[in-house]
């Protein structure tokens, strides 16, 4: 986007008022997007933004400016408007060489989205509309929306980095409304990755059935037309593989970022290498699982993103960082520096955060289980950083019997404690599954992120439920 020479001379009038560090993140980012609703095509765009954030960095201080002007002169005005916000100077100037580097490959996309025709994609909302009505008459709507966005980045910054990235994603969400004697209820389910449209090739390893993904919403919402309300108060909770990994980027991932960690405002502040969860929890934060939603070749401040162990055996090893953070403490960076656009700062966010694999059979998790509670889709929920307290809805439950699976329940909630989640997990699956794709919130800023685990049982969560 920007020649290397442009952007070492900007880099060099950011610094001109003794700024210790100075960065520019360019990107160039195309998307499409197409909404269906009860059986019409609402809408159908294309977009495009591009633009530059200059980030200057002087003691503690931080100056930032954007622009979507990507000349000399344009790049020039904001990082002169970046310095001055970070420092009143001497006017001296630093000569910045900085040293080009490739990113490392993590996906490979065969079939560009921006390539194939909107006609196309408003046939598979289409199909997925017949696909949930298909599933029962009870489906009296049909929600369904499709995106795609390829973007590039360069970032290039003070200390020699230079790199580019091209990141390609798509998405699909399906929402579903079922009519019965119980009245309304909903189904929903989603996909996103990382890659190009051949996520809808069945001979690609990551291939989504989008019709099947469709009756399977149409699916959760006809079997909430039966369910009795949840009941209330403490008890076991088993939660399916691919679902509760939200559970676990909510309620102790956050925790382990590190601006909460330096500021003091985290449970898990100054605990590495003491026991926090259960000896069978092994929590990893990696960005570069090839085609998951939070996976990117490069963090947005140029560092390749990595395999990161925070939980190993029950034990806290380490957080996440950012650039100011990892520097700030005199260690490397993780891969964790993180914006939502050019027109944002970075700042420590996870990727694709997941509970590795336990030594327990799914089904004789439940089969233990005298009475109890299985989820097999998790709502969003909200969670307090400081102390881990949080609440979560139950999108699909079911109540445990005898060790078997059977009244399917609405209208429940799980509330409860993120360190104490980790330290009462008593039996961990061997059916790792990654989860939905998310949009994760923080500060004001999205970004997308990944999630899973296997199945497992948490052996007292309370569930704030309507039943008497």
């Amino acid at each position: 986007m920007i020649d290397q020479d442009v952007i070492e001379r900007t880099l060099s009038v950011a610094l001109r008022t003794g700024a210790d560090f100075a960065e520019v993140y360019a990107e160039d980012k195309r998307n499409t997007s197409v909404s269906l609703d009860d059986g019409r095509i609402e809408q159908v765009t294309s977009g495009r933004d591009r633009g530059a954030g200059i980030r200057v960095i002087k003691g503690e201080t931080t100056g930032f400016a954007h622009s979507s002007d990507l000349s000399e002169s344009g790049l020039a005005e904001a990082a002169r408007a970046a310095a001055a916000a970070a420092s009143q100077g001497d006017g001296v100037v630093r000569e910045v060489t900085v040293q080009p580097t490739v990113a490392p490959t993590v996906n490979t996309v065969t079939l560009q989205p921006e390539l194939v025709a909107k006609a196309t994609k408003v046939e598979m909302l289409e199909r997925i509309d017949e696909a949930a009505r298909s599933a029962g008459s009870e489906i009296v709507q049909v929600s369904a929306g499709y995106g795609d966005s390829r973007k590039r980045v360069l970032i290039a910054n003070s200390d020699g980095v230079f790199v580019n990235d091209d990141i390609v994603r798509v998405l699909a969400r399906i929402s579903a409304v079922a009519d019965g004697d119980a009245g309304m209820q909903t189904g929903f389910q989603s996909m996103g990755h990382t890659i190009g449209w051949e996520v809808f090739d069945p001979d690609n390893a990551l291939f989504v059935d989008i019709e099947a993904l469709a009756r399977d919403a149409a699916r959760q919402a006809i079997v909430k037309l039966n369910a009795r309300p949840a009941p209330s108060g403490a008890m076991p909770v088993v939660i399916e593989n691919g679902t509760g990994g939200v559970l676990f980027h909510e309620a102790c991932g956050h925790g382990l970022e590190a601006d909460h960690i330096q500021k003091g405002a985290s449970v898990y502040a100054d605990k590495v290498g003491e026991l926090v969860a259960s000896p069978l929890v092994t929590l990893v934060d990696d960005g570069t699982m090839a085609g998951e939603w939070g996976t990117l070749a490069v963090d947005d401040e140029g560092h390749p993103t990595q395999r990161n162990v925070l939980i190993e055996d029950g034990v806290l090893t380490d957080y996440m960082w950012d650039h100011i953070r990892s520097r700030k403490a005199g260690r490397g960076p993780s891969g964790n520096g993180r914006r939502q656009s050019y027109m944002h700062l970075p700042m420590v966010r996870m990727t694709n955060t997941f509970v590795l694999d336990g030594p327990d059979d799914p089904d004789d998790i439940v089969a233990s289980t005298e009475q109890g509670v299985y989820v097999s889709h998790l709502g969003g929920g909200s969670v307090n950083t400081a102390t881990g307290d949080f609440v979560f809805g139950m999108n699909e439950a079911y109540l445990i019997e005898n060790g078997e699976i059977t009244e399917p329940l609405r209208e429940g909630n799980l509330i409860g404690n993120g360190p104490q989640v980790l330290r009462d997990i008593d039996m961990l699956g061997n059916d790792f599954a990654m989860g939905n794709p998310g949009t994760c919130g923080k500060d004001g800023q999205g970004v997308p992120v990944g999630d899973g685990q296997p199945t497992l049982r948490v052996k007292s969560l309370t569930i704030g439920g309507t039943a008497a």
